[in-house]
């Protein structure tokens, strides 16, 4: 069989089988010790989303003053980066939750990239129930910030931490679709679903947001990110990290620039 008519049966063949789920949001159930993060579920649409909860270290010891809900890669878990998170927003005095997507952790699946949206946002309204008039953050990384855009397109947020966000659409044709001859790219792109489409929800924001871009991103390359800076309607603070990967960890500087930035997001009273 010749590499065309190959290319082609797979394509037809993952298209069946709801191929941008399978690549964009793989299910994770690893085994995760969750140390002191408190655990929750709550009932979507008919399933069970799970979410974990845990302070910074400036609520240990009083309530807090923000919320903060996290969004975290594809393939990962709330469970495994929650209390880094909750670090990173040190002496301010926030709660912290995070969703686990369908499919992994303790959330239910299928895997299926339509529920992301509507499970961001049956969250969002769980946590603005114990929030009361305090205000909630979005905090994401990567897929994670399809997610929180798409929560800050409809419900009022007080500020956004976006790092690397993908334009998935985008993305896919451009980035993934050459080697391929876009036979796999155009039907995978079609199948993202319009409320994760971040330079449509960017454009509809209008919090104040922190982008943190990786220069040497390989997975999500740095040209993909300015299409969602660009697109963000609200005031905006951009952190680039020259020479970082997708993953890799801030340098000092950064992460100094970067709780300047959340100074800025969340001045203290």
């Amino acid at each position: 069989m010749g590499t065309a008519r190959l290319l082609l049966l797979c394509g037809l063949l993952l298209l069946a089988s709801g191929c941008a789920d399978s690549f964009v949001l793989p299910s994770n159930h690893d085994a995760i010790s969750p140390g002191n993060l408190r655990r929750g579920v709550l009932e979507v649409n008919g399933k069970a989303v799970e979410i974990w909860i845990t302070r910074s270290p400036g609520a240990a010891t009083r309530e807090p003053a923000a919320f903060v809900l996290y969004f975290g890669g594809n393939g990962d878990r709330a469970d495994r980066w929650l209390e880094v998170v909750a670090n990173g927003w040190g002496n301010r005095p926030v709660e912290v939750w995070g969703m686990n997507y369908p499919g992994s952790g303790g959330s239910e699946g299928p895997n299926r990239l339509a529920a992301v949206g509507p499970d961001a946002l049956a969250v969002y309204d769980a946590l603005r129930q114990t929030a009361g008039p305090r205000p909630i953050y979005l905090d994401g990384s990567s897929l994670g910030t399809t997610a929180a855009l798409g929560v800050a397109a409809r419900r009022p947020v007080a500020g956004l931490v976006l790092h690397n966000p993908p334009p998935l659409r985008q993305l896919i044709l451009g980035h993934y679709g050459w080697w391929n001859l876009w036979l796999l790219a155009i039907p995978v792109s079609m199948q993202i679903p319009a409320d994760l489409d971040s330079i449509a929800n960017g454009s509809r924001c209008r919090a104040p947001a922190v982008f943190v871009l990786s220069g040497a991103d390989q997975v999500v390359p740095p040209h993909y990110h300015r299409l969602v800076v660009n697109a963000y309607a609200g005031p905006k603070q951009v952190i680039d990290v020259p020479g970082a990967s997708h993953n890799a960890p801030l340098p000092r500087e950064a992460g100094d620039q970067l709780q300047r930035a959340m100074d800025w997001l969340m001045p203290s009273k």
